[in-house]
C-alpha cells in the first residue's frame, strides 16, 4: 500500500503504528518522527496541498484531515483528482482514539492500533479531579487569542490532569478572546501553544507584559508556561506528552512548592 499523509498527526499515528515503509509523501508540516518524514517528498502545507503532487505519487490511500478550518478545499479537491481518502475530524479524546483505530484496520495494524489506544488511555484518563480544579486558558494564537472550547481534546487531556479548562462550557471546537473576555474567565494559568510557530520562539513576556491583563492572577504570579503545539495540537500519539506537561502545570498551581519552571 502506498499511503500520502496530509497532516501532521496522520503521519505520527502510522509510524506509531510501525506502518512508516508505506508513506510515499507527506505535507510539508510532517516533522516527527525525522529520520521518517526527512527523505521523503513533500506536497504543499496543509491548507494549500498541491493536489497533483498528490497524484504522481499514486497513493492507494490519503490520509486527509479536518482538524482546521479550510482543510474542506483540501479534501473537495482529492474527491475532484478521484482519490481514496479518509478525512478524520475528531473533538474528543474518544474521537482520537476512534480515529486510530480506524486508521490501524486500514492498514492492517489492528492490534497496533488496539494496543497503541490502550497505553494512551493508561496514559491520559485519569479520576475525577481532587477538589476545585485550577482553570487553565490554553493559547493557540495570540493575536487575537485563540483558545479551544468543549469540542477540543484539550478540555479532555485538562480534566484527565486535574484541571480545567476555561472555555469547557463554549460550544466550540475554537474561538478568539478579546482581552475583556480573558479577564473575566480569570484563568489560574496561561498555556501558550501557538500553532506553526517554533518552541524556541514562544514568548511569554507576550502575555506577562500585557497592560490589560496585569490584575489577572495568572499574570501577576507569572503562571504562563510554554508547552509545543506539537503536544496538544496534533490528535495523536504525542497527546500523552501534552498531557504530562499539563500534568506538572496543574500540580504546580495546586501545591505551590511543586511549581514546575516554565514562566520565563
Amino acid at each position: 500500500m502506498r499511503l500520502v499523509s496530509l497532516a501532521c498527526s496522520n503521519t505520527e499515528i502510522v509510524a506509531a503504528l510501525g506502518r512508516a515503509d508505506l508513506l510515499v509523501g507527506v505535507d510539508d508540516h510532517s516533522d516527527y518522527p525525522a529520520e521518517v518524514v526527512g527523505p521523503l517528498p513533500r506536497v504543499g502545507p496543509d491548507l494549500e496541498v498541491d493536489i497533483e503532487k498528490v497524484v504522481a505519487l499514486e497513493p492507494d490511500l490519503v490520509l486527509a484531515s479536518l482538524t482546521v478550518p479550510g482543510h474542506e478545499v483540501v479534501v473537495d479537491g482529492l474527491r475532484e483528482a478521484g482519490l481514496p481518502f479518509i478525512a478524520p475530524r475528531p473533538e474528543s479524546l474518544a474521537d482520537v482514539y476512534g480515529d486510530i483505530l480506524r486508521i490501524g484496520g486500514l492498514l492492517d495494524a489492528e492490534r497496533e492500533a488496539a494496543v497503541l489506544v490502550g497505553d494512551m488511555q493508561g496514559a491520559l484518563e485519569g479520576g475525577p479531579p481532587m477538589g476545585d480544579p485550577p482553570s487553565v486558558l490554553v493559547q493557540w494564537w495570540p493575536k487575537p487569542v485563540i483558545a479551544p472550547g468543549a469540542k477540543s481534546w484539550v478540555t479532555d487531556l485538562l480534566c484527565a490532569v486535574g484541571g480545567r479548562n476555561v472555555l469547557e462550557d463554549d460550544d466550540c471546537k475554537s474561538r478568539p478572546l478579546t482581552d475583556d473576555e480573558v479577564r473575566e474567565l480569570a484563568p489560574d494559568a496561561i498555556v501558550i501553544s501557538w500553532c506553526g510557530v517554533a518552541p524556541e520562539r514562544y514568548r511569554p513576556d507576550v502575555v506577562l507584559e500585557k497592560n490589560v491583563w496585569q490584575d489577572l492572577e495568572a499574570v501577576a504570579r507569572r503562571r504562563v508556561y510554554c508547552v509545543p503545539e506539537a503536544y496538544l495540537g496534533r490528535p495523536g500519539p504525542r497527546l500523552v506528552e501534552g498531557a504530562q506537561a499539563l500534568r506538572r502545570i496543574v500540580a504546580g498551581l495546586s501545591d505551590p512548592a511543586r511549581r514546575p519552571p516554565g514562566s520565563r
